[in-house]
Formats: structure tokens, C-alpha cells, sequence
């Protein structure tokens, strides 16, 4: 039997407090969702000015990430590289701004999000992950 690590409370409020500073050093309203392995949120929050939209957006980012095991990004590059039928997939949001929390080579869920240009999106996410990986 495997054992594998998982995100716990404290894990999220980390991930959360360095993607919002990120964001916040940049001026950046965002929202930002953590999810765990299996796409279920953790953690959400949208910051005063962001729009609406952004909350679905970065929920599917980070679910689509967590259960595709790579950067929602690969997903809009394959697409964009001429793979439509990707399109068919049930993924949800397969733009860049969704990256996944890898520990011991599992992945343990993911953070999204939504709300300035996708590589924007995706630095906000590495920053908040790079608080509990040191990655």
C-alpha cells in the first residue's frame, strides 16, 4: 500500500495568504481556488474587484488541473496545437491559470485562478504553492 501526503487546513490558509500577496504586490484583483486531488474545493476567495466570472473560472482552472495531473495550460496548448478533441473533454476550463501541488511526485490537488492575463493567473498560483513546497 502507498501512502501519500494531502493538504491540510493549515496547507490551504498558506497557499491562499502567498497567492493574495502575489497578487496584491502586482495589483492584480483575482480569485483564487484550491482544490484537493479529486477537484473538490477547498478554499476559494475572490478579491474585492474581481469580477464575478472569475470564481467559476478559477474553480475550473484548479479542477482541471487536479484531475488532469498537469497545468490547465497543456490542455489549451494541445487544443491550440490542433488536438480538438480535447474539446470533448470533460474538463472544464482548459485555459493557463490552473497548477497542480505536486508532493513525492503525487499530486495532491491544485490552485486556480481567474481574473488578470493566464500567465498572470498561473504565477499568482505557483507563488501560493511555492509556500508549502518550497518549489
Amino acid at each position: 500500500m502507498k501512502t501519500k501526503a494531502f493538504l491540510t487546513v493549515e496547507d490551504v490558509q498558506k497557499i491562499n495568504a502567498a497567492a493574495v500577496a502575489e497578487a496584491t504586490s502586482n495589483g492584480w484583483n483575482v480569485c483564487i481556488t484550491i482544490v484537493d486531488d479529486g477537484g473538490h474545493a477547498l478554499s476559494l476567495y475572490r478579491m474585492d474587484g474581481a469580477a464575478p466570472s472569475t470564481a467559476m473560472m478559477s474553480l475550473g482552472k484548479a479542477q482541471t488541473s487536479a484531475v488532469g495531473r498537469r497545468e490547465s495550460g497543456a490542455f489549451e496548448e494541445m487544443i491550440n496545437g490542433g488536438r480538438f478533441a480535447f474539446l470533448s473533454a470533460p474538463n472544464t476550463a482548459m485555459l493557463e491559470g490552473g497548477v497542480p501541488i505536486v508532493v513525492d511526485g503525487n499530486v495532491i490537488g491544485a490552485v486556480g485562478v481567474s481574473g488578470v492575463k493566464s500567465n498572470q493567473d498561473a504565477q499568482i498560483a505557483r507563488a501560493g504553492i511555492a509556500a508549502v513546497t518550497g518549489a
